[in-house]
């Protein structure tokens, strides 16, 4: 038996003069102060193969995939794509670490 789920811009990849102006939600993927935003992923049904539980990704600025509850985040295949927001938390990293991680990008 095949389930099929309704799938809302997931995987869309949006070009940038697709973007537009628009309200944010709570996960603003606007860098505060100059830096970079990170989120923690902690869910990935349904993305096994692009989202590991519990890792660190970075957040790109993405006001449109914001209005649609979506997260622009660069996955485990090193391209960037849109998520649900509700898999991801967001944080921020001390900035030795937040280094760290961009050296690793």
């Amino acid at each position: 038996m095949v389930r099929y789920a309704k799938q809302r811009f997931t995987g869309i990849k949006l070009m940038g003069s697709a973007r537009k102006n628009s309200r944010s939600s709570g996960l603003s993927s606007s860098p505060g102060a100059g830096g970079a935003r990170f989120v923690l992923c902690v869910r990935n049904r349904h993305y096994p193969a692009s989202l590991e539980l519990r890792k660190v990704y970075r957040l790109l600025s993405d006001e449109q995939a914001s209005r649609h509850h979506q997260v622009r985040v660069i996955d485990e295949s090193g391209e960037d794509y849109l998520y649900p927001e509700e898999y991801f938390v967001p944080i921020k990293l001390p900035q030795a670490a937040e280094r760290a991680v961009l050296k690793g990008i």
